[in-house]
């Protein structure tokens, strides 16, 4: 079955392209487009889409308004929502993810991360931008403490390196010479290893234990 994709964005050269791109991706389809908040909570409900992408400003209502009317436990129906902006500032960031938001995705992280952000949202799991990543997490100091042994192979510490820095799927298998593929096979089995429910959590396990390079 196609998941079902509802598009919000003020602005309609944005939208427009951000619903090519979701129609364009195998088994997902947009079934509303949205100019304001108002319209897309309106258009959420009588539609019933799987997942919403969410600018955060917008008139009427701004995306965090529009998280919170969909994505709350009680909400009718409840939508998993995505957030898809320009904006990288913390408090956004922040926000929005208190608000329910399954994911923060920047405009200009590409066709493939915004696709494998609604995959995770209907997976109910969580994918942030991996540059907001590292923004978000690279204020943690390593544990005063003795760090815990290393239950990862080196290949796989090399990798999550590379995702506490913040780069992609795409970008790791640039940098590792191997596909995307073996890239997500090793995420699964570190995510696995790591008890992490997603890359955040990868990232904030190097930043955490001292493994993740220095920031300059």
């Amino acid at each position: 079955m196609s998941i079902r994709v509802l598009v919000a964005d003020d602005q309609d050269r944005v939208r427009r392209g951000l619903a090519r791109l979701i129609d364009a991706q195998p088994n997902m389809a947009v079934v509303g487009e949205a100019a304001d908040g108002a319209r897309a909570v309106s258009l959420a409900r009588s539609l019933r889409p799987d997942v919403a992408l969410v600018d955060i400003r917008m008139p009427r209502l701004d995306g965090l308004d529009v998280t919170r009317l969909l994505a709350a436990p009680d909400a009718d129906p409840q939508v998993r929502v995505v957030i898809v902006t320009t904006f990288d500032a913390d408090e956004y960031v922040h926000a929005a993810l208190r608000a329910g938001a399954c994911g923060f995705v920047l405009k200009r992280s590409g066709p493939a991360l915004l696709a494998e952000a609604v995959r995770a949202a209907m997976a109910g799991e969580s994918l942030i931008s991996p540059a907001i990543t590292v923004k978000l997490l690279r204020h943690l100091a390593p544990e005063a403490h003795r760090p815990p042994p290393n239950p990862l192979t080196p290949r796989e510490t090399e990798l999550a390196r590379l995702v506490a820095r913040g780069l992609s799927n795409a970008d790791i298998a640039a940098e590792l010479f191997i596909s995307v593929g073996t890239v997500k096979t090793h995420l699964a089995s570190i995510q696995a290893k790591l008890n992490a429910a997603n890359r955040v959590g990868i990232a904030a396990w190097c930043w955490q234990t001292g493994r993740a390079d220095p920031v300059a």
